[in-house]
C-alpha cells in the first residue's frame, strides 16, 4: 500500500509543465526578433532605449524564481510534513530545507533589483 501510493510520475504527468515551458521561450523569442521594417526606416530614439529590456528581464527573473520557489517549496513541504509525521525531532532540519527553497526565491528578487538598477 505504501509503496502505490508514492509512484513515479508518467511521462504524459510531464506533458502540461513543458508545453507551458515552450510556449513561455516562444513568446520571449517573439519579442526578440528583429524587425525588417526598424532596419528599413532607420533607428529611432525609442528603439535604441533598453528600458523595455530591462523590464522584461526583471520580470521574467522574478517570476521564474518565484514559480520555482514556489514548485520546490510544495516538493520539500510534503515530504517534510510527511517527516515531521513520523519522527517529530525532524523539525529543524525541514525547517532548514525549506528556507534553502525560500533563498531561491530571494536570489530572484535581487537579480530584479540588480538588472533594474543598471
Amino acid at each position: 500500500m505504501y509503496e502505490d501510493k508514492y509512484k513515479a510520475r508518467s511521462s504524459s504527468s510531464y506533458l502540461l509543465p513543458v508545453t507551458c515551458l515552450i510556449l513561455v521561450f516562444a513568446f520571449v523569442a517573439f519579442l526578440f526578433a528583429p524587425n525588417p521594417s526598424v532596419y528599413a526606416q532607420g533607428q529611432s530614439k525609442s528603439a535604441s532605449d533598453g528600458g523595455s529590456a530591462k523590464l522584461i528581464g526583471a520580470g521574467l527573473a522574478f517570476g521564474l524564481a518565484g514559480a520555482g520557489a514556489g514548485i520546490g517549496l510544495g516538493f520539500v513541504g510534503a515530504a517534510g510534513l510527511a517527516a515531521i509525521s513520523d519522527n517529530p525531532k525532524m523539525q529543524s532540519r525541514v525547517f532548514i530545507f525549506v528556507g534553502m527553497v525560500e533563498s531561491i526565491a530571494i536570489y530572484g528578487i535581487v537579480m530584479m533589483f540588480i538588472i533594474l538598477g543598471q
